[in-house]
């Protein structure tokens, strides 16, 4: 295990500024997760730190130790890629210890590494077995178990997963918390997919432009997301965002929504929005979760917290897990994720609650969190 310090790391190639003043630290276990859409960065600043670009600016620590101009093969660091980068005339043992094999490893403690990888790994039976003969989610524990063997202080993960289908994203990813668990090592992963992020990390670097845009906890992420691209980037059917009129009734704010000639939609808050009062009388673009929208029970009435409002359902979409309704909210489409038993009718209007404790809202100007 290690800590890891980036320090103002920036990345230019000729006049395009690629990292803007990362800086990052991670203690000992720490699982990072890197995440954005392409052309983020996040890949750059992997490179960056396995020693594969040079940054322009900037610091790296890793236990202490400045490595900003360290070789990559003396950086003590790991990394498995998107490909695989599996030798192909190698066995699958062979493929594990030719790290070891580079380092002059001895050679008992090179077939006691393979073994315990392989156990790890659960890929004893395939140690004989060329690349061609496995399959997707074999060959990437493969290229896991040859980082996992040379034991270095650093794990790096570079889209590891993007490769294989739908399912076997799924268990692979399982597999990698539970290693992560089992090890308490110390990881940098780099995704485009935030379901991925946000069950795999300890923290997320919310990136867009070479700019980090929010570093925090998976629930601190998704619940107090630091502006409008992050709100909108992390959660899946994405955060409903609309601009609200701020107003005061009896002493308690409240939002309204209405966009164009629609019906308008008011919702009363509570006394833990009381900061929206120097927002008074202008707009503020509201951040409403799917899943906080839901049909009304006895149960929901009689919350406090739950506010009811009126909707014509305009698209119902049935997942299996869910169903998902494009509702019209004052004139602006918003998704509610139901249950999946719901059968809704097109083009009705019906009766629907919200949980307030999950709203957030954001400053129409500078598009970041208000609080």
């Amino acid at each position: 295990m290690a800590s890891l310090d980036l320090v103002s790391i920036q990345k230019s190639f000729g006049p395009v500024k690629i990292l803007h003043d990362v800086s990052i630290s991670l203690i000992d276990g720490e699982f990072l997760v890197l995440v954005g859409p392409s052309g983020c960065g996040k890949s750059t600043l992997m490179n960056i730190i396995a020693g594969l670009e040079e940054p322009s600016g900037g610091l790296l620590k890793l236990d202490g130790r400045d490595i900003t101009q360290v070789a990559p093969a003396a950086r003590d660091i790991s990394m498995v890629f998107q490909s695989y980068a599996l030798y192909p005339n190698m066995t699958v043992a062979q493929n594990i210890q030719f790290p070891l094999e580079m380092r002059k490893v001895d050679k008992s403690v090179r077939a006691e590494r393979v073994q315990s990888v392989a156990k790890l790994l659960q890929i004893e039976h395939l140690l004989e077995r060329k690349p061609r003969q496995l399959s997707g989610g074999q060959r990437q524990r493969v290229a896991i178990g040859r980082a996992l063997a040379r034991e270095p202080k650093l794990y790096l993960f570079d889209e590891p997963l993007s490769n294989l289908d739908a399912q076997l994203r799924l268990d692979m990813r399982t597999e990698i918390k539970k290693l992560h668990q089992r090890l308490k090592s110390t990881i940098v992963y780099v995704t485009h997919d935030q379901i991925e992020a946000m069950t795999l990390a300890t923290r997320i670097a919310v990136m867009k432009s070479g700019v980090v845009q929010q570093l925090g906890t998976p629930h601190e992420v998704y619940n107090q997301p630091a502006n409008i691209f992050v709100a909108g980037f992390m959660g899946s059917p994405r955060m409903n965002l609309a601009k609200a009129q701020v107003v005061e009734q009896g002493g308690v704010m409240a939002l309204e929504f209405q966009n164009g000639s629609a019906q308008k939609v008011t919702l009363p808050l509570a006394e833990q929005f009381n900061y929206l009062k120097r927002y008074a009388g202008q707009e503020v673009i509201a951040g409403i979760r799917p899943e906080t929208i839901n049909l009304p029970t006895s149960h929901l009435e009689h919350n406090d917290l739950q506010r009811g409002f009126t909707a014509m359902i305009e698209v119902t979409e049935p997942t299996g897990a869910d169903t998902l309704a494009l509702l019209n909210f004052g004139g602006y489409e918003f998704t509610a994720t139901l249950g999946p038993d719901v059968i809704l009718g097109v083009g009705k209007e019906l009766q629907f609650t919200v949980d307030i404790t999950k709203l957030v809202c954001f400053d129409v100007k500078s598009e970041t969190l208000i609080s």
